[in-house]
């Protein structure tokens, strides 16, 4: 795996953490509890039960691994002092037609498109990133470009 660094708010960078720890314990007892009905029931050559089980188990682990690997490859990025939007912001802003959108900037694992949490690696975040207030942003988007007034930046 590569040992490339993933630029992470604090809350994302918990978010794995307490997600690795839920798959670790309660998950592991679970699908172990699960494997041992299946086993209880008898013959495991045909037993469907016992193949969700062993699929699930390895989910889990390949899940585990993976998380393992994010953790230990964050970055956790501190707020901008500069006053510009960057890692964690939230950034309040108008559009050309008026309406104001929220969003957060956050690490690529972190995205959420429904709550506004868009990677500051997306086009949006990429023209976010360093935005002040009163200031006028373009983005590229797949149907042309959009122009968005910065009305507020914060960091929680």
């Amino acid at each position: 795996m590569t040992k490339t660094r993933i630029p992470m708010t604090q809350r994302g960078y918990d978010k794995l953490r307490e997600t690795l720890q839920y798959l670790k314990t309660t998950r592991r007892e679970q699908i172990s509890e699960y494997m041992g009905s299946a086993i209880a029931d008898g013959d495991l050559r045909e037993s469907a039960a016992y193949d969700e089980a062993r699929m699930q188990q390895s989910e889990n682990e390949a899940r585990i691994i993976e998380l393992e690997d994010q953790l230990e490859r964050a970055q956790i990025i501190a707020e901008d002092a500069s006053g510009g939007a960057g890692l964690g912001a939230r950034v309040r802003v108008r559009d050309e037609k008026g309406k104001e959108h929220n969003f957060e900037l956050v690490g690529t694992y972190e995205v959420d498109v429904l709550k506004g949490r868009v990677s500051d690696a997306s086009p949006i975040g990429q023209a976010l990133s360093g935005a002040r207030p009163g200031q006028t942003v373009t983005v590229q988007l797949p149907k042309g470009t959009a122009k968005f007034e910065v009305l507020d930046v914060t960091y929680s």
